[in-house]
Formats: structure tokens, sequence, C-alpha cells
């Protein structure tokens, strides 16, 4: 170290300052002092008070323009679904409407699958994690089940005959955050759209999966007491069913699952 320090009038070299400063440490000391003593109890003087200036007028707030309230997002819903002629139409609306704030949580808009023109459209509750990577609905592990449920009645998504199709939507077409169930304002905005979805796709008969669509098509709740039991929904036949995921975590529900679907066939006279 240079030599360029120096203490009372003596010049130290780097480590002997190093060496005092230790020593200083050791004992006991704090904090700085000066030369001479500070009253740390004197306080400076209060600052002199602003000069008074002569009374004008305030500027006008700017205008900020109010957000949109849900009646507002409602409202919109409901002209741009009913604007929508074609299912082409209303994806495209539907997938432009910004009321539903997980939207910008998703992955991906999730319309439907399968056949537009089958004879039995199945409504879901929303997208899972594998279904807004996909833009796909029921293509999990309970999509998967579905699969397998349906094609035992000789029916399934992939089938060429409209008449043994199935058509596959839900009430939300974004993901909830973290797979969460749909809030009563969620379902309420996306309404307007899966009414017209189903208008538009005009199925003979409907299958509520689970209860989220049983309260969005019926206004009631309590799908093990509804399963079975054939309801009409959007002015037609409609057979509510537990959802593929309950079965998945209750394979002892399936017998009841498997005589809904022979309901269903015997309805369809399959």
């Amino acid at each position: 170290m240079e030599s360029d320090l120096t203490w009372r009038g003596v010049e130290i070299d780097g480590w002997t300052a190093l060496a005092l400063l230790e020593w200083q440490r050791e004992l006991g000391v704090d904090e700085p002092m000066l030369d001479a003593p500070l009253d740390r109890t004197d306080l400076p003087p209060p600052p002199k008070p602003a000069p008074v200036m002569p009374m004008t007028a305030a500027p006008a707030a700017p205008m900020v323009a109010a957000e949109p309230d849900h009646a507002d997002f409602q409202n919109e819903a409901e002209s741009l679904a009913a604007s929508a002629q074609t299912l082409d139409q209303l994806a495209e609306a539907q997938q432009s409407f910004d009321g539903l704030q997980l939207k910008r949580g998703a992955r991906n808009f999730v319309f439907s699958d399968g056949d537009p023109k089958a004879r039995v459209m199945i409504i879901g509750e929303a997208p899972g994690e594998e279904e807004d990577a996909q833009g796909r609905p029921f293509v999990g592990r309970a999509g998967q089940l579905l699969d397998q449920m349906f094609a035992a009645i000789g029916m399934g998504r992939e089938v060429p005959d409209a008449t043994r199709a199935i058509y596959i939507g839900n009430v939300l077409k974004w993901r909830p955050p973290g797979n969460r169930r749909p809030s009563p304002d969620e379902i309420a905005l996306s309404l307007p759209f899966l009414r017209r979805q189903v208008e538009l796709a005009d199925p003979e008969v409907l299958v509520l999966m689970g209860n989220t669509p049983c309260l969005a098509a019926l206004n009631r709740e309590g799908i093990l007491r509804l399963r079975g039991k054939w309801v009409e929904a959007f002015g037609r036949p409609a057979l509510p069913m537990t959802h593929p995921a309950y079965l998945l975590r209750n394979p002892v529900a399936k017998r009841e699952a498997w005589a809904d679907l022979l309901s269903l066939a015997d309805r369809l006279k399959l």
C-alpha cells in the first residue's frame, strides 16, 4: 500500500492505518467522531412557511374512461353471439370477446371438436391443461375415458357417420387458472355463446357432463341427483351425466355411467 495517509500529523502506511482501525474496533468504537463536539439534541430551525398564493380556479381533472362493468360485457356477449350465423363466425366472435379475464392467462381458445352435424352434442365444463395446450376439448385422461365410453355404444368424435358421431364443446372456452371451477360471472358471460353454439349445431340430444354444464343449461346443480334423468335444455332433450374426471376418481360410479350411456343409445335407437 502507498504511504499517503497521515494520523495526527504523522505519515503512516496503509497497513498501519488498518491496524489502528482494527484496534479501535476492538475497543468498541462504532461511530466516527468529529474534532469538535456535536450536540445531537439541537434540532434544525423549522422551515419557513410557503407564501400564500392567490386563489385561482383549479385545472379540470383529465377525463378517464370508466372501465366496462359486468352488464356492459354481458350485453356485448349477447350481441356478438346473436350476430354469428355460422359456427366459424361464432368461434371468431367469441375469441375476440375480452370480457373474461382468464382469456389473458390461457394458451389457446378451445371451441369444439368432433362433427358439428352430429346428433349428440356433449357439453363439458372448461379446458384443462392438456386441452389448453392442444386447443381441443376432452383430450386428457378424462377425454380418453370419454372416447372409450362412447365407443362402447358405437359413437365417437372421429366416426364419419353423422348419426353416430359426437360434437364436443365446453361452457368456458378458456382454461381457468389452476383448473379451478368457473365462477358464476364467467358462466354468465359464456352462456350467450354456448346457447348460440347449440342453436347453430342443432343437435338432436345434449349430454351435460358434470355440475357446471347443468348450472349453465338448467340453472341447477347436484349431478349425482340429476344424472340419468332426461331433462330439457336449450329447447331440446338433455341427459346429465357424471364427468369422466369424476369416474377416474370414483371407478365404482362407472356402472351408473354405463346405464346412462345405454339410456342415450336407446333414445337415439342405435
